[in-house]
């Protein structure tokens, strides 16, 4: 059983600010159910005075992940969004009293949520979304394991592990984590990726949902069909089809000539589309 604090309890037995604020000025998603742990964090601000006046989460995750989110908006309410630009996943878990080790990953969750809020609100892209894959389970870059690295001053994979979940998964990343580490601890200059190399799985996701939402069921709609997005494993998507377009002889033409192709056309071209089998 983890050693909790009575901060982390009190955050996790009644979390504050749960929910999701109606048009926000800013929205951070990250992490993924398919994952274990999933963050949105919506702020509201004052844009006379840049400062936030509000923060609401939803969190899939653990006690960690709950407690951390919570004690988050806390913190941020009231602070200018400069200042909340530069809390760090340390200044979380010491708001907490502390967390296990093997939780800090939580804390992280909670700092780049809140990255991805205000990035969303002053509309701009996330430096950290700019790098290279490493870990394919979690879909971690090599720049948020370099900065996990620096700012936490990690020794180990297993410190990695702790912190960012890379390496968490099937294990096939722990040579890359390691000389990631080897080259940080031998004080070299990290790599800088310039534009994005790969889509992260997430992102893959979240592009998905968009073109879903945008495009694919509002047409689908007109014919009194609907579609649901069930599954994104790899490169296979596995969709329901509803209303008109359920049973429908014509189904597969739907899900290949249409919602493959804008899918493909929109988000990879490697993409393959598939219906739920009952």
């Amino acid at each position: 059983m983890w050693d909790y604090t009575d901060e982390v309890k009190e955050h996790f037995i009644h979390p504050k600010n749960v929910g999701e604020i109606e048009n926000p000025d800013g929205t951070g998603n990250v992490g993924s159910i398919a994952c274990g742990d999933a963050l949105r964090l919506t702020i509201k601000v004052d844009k006379a005075t840049d400062t936030i006046t509000d923060a609401k989460f939803k969190t899939f995750g653990c006690a960690s992940a709950i407690a951390s989110s919570s004690k988050l908006t806390e913190m941020i309410i009231g602070m200018k969004v400069d200042e909340a630009k530069k809390l760090t996943n340390d200044d979380i878990a010491r708001a907490l009293g502390g967390l296990p080790k093997e939780k800090m990953h939580c804390s992280v969750m909670g700092r780049e949520a809140l990255e991805a809020a205000i990035a969303d609100y002053r509309g701009t892209i996330l430096p950290m979304a700019q790098g290279e894959v490493v870990c394919e389970c979690f879909g971690v870059t090599d720049l948020e394991i370099i900065r996990a690295i620096r700012e936490n001053h990690l020794k180990t994979v297993e410190d990695i592990t702790n912190f960012t979940k890379a390496g968490g998964g099937c294990g096939r990343c722990h040579e890359k984590l390691q000389a990631m580490l080897d080259k940080e601890l031998h004080g070299e200059a990290a790599p800088k990726v310039q534009k994005p190399k790969k889509m992260t799985a997430l992102e893959k996701i979240r592009k998905i949902e968009e073109v879903i939402e945008r495009e694919i069921r509002p047409t689908l709609k007109k014919d009194h069909g609907d579609i649901q997005l069930v599954d994104v494993d790899g490169n296979t998507v596995t969709v329901s089809l509803r209303g008109a377009c359920a049973g429908c002889q014509a189904s597969n033409a739907t899900l290949k000539d249409y919602v493959e192709k804008r899918l493909r056309e929109q988000v990879l071209d490697t993409l393959v589309v598939e219906e739920e089998r009952p």
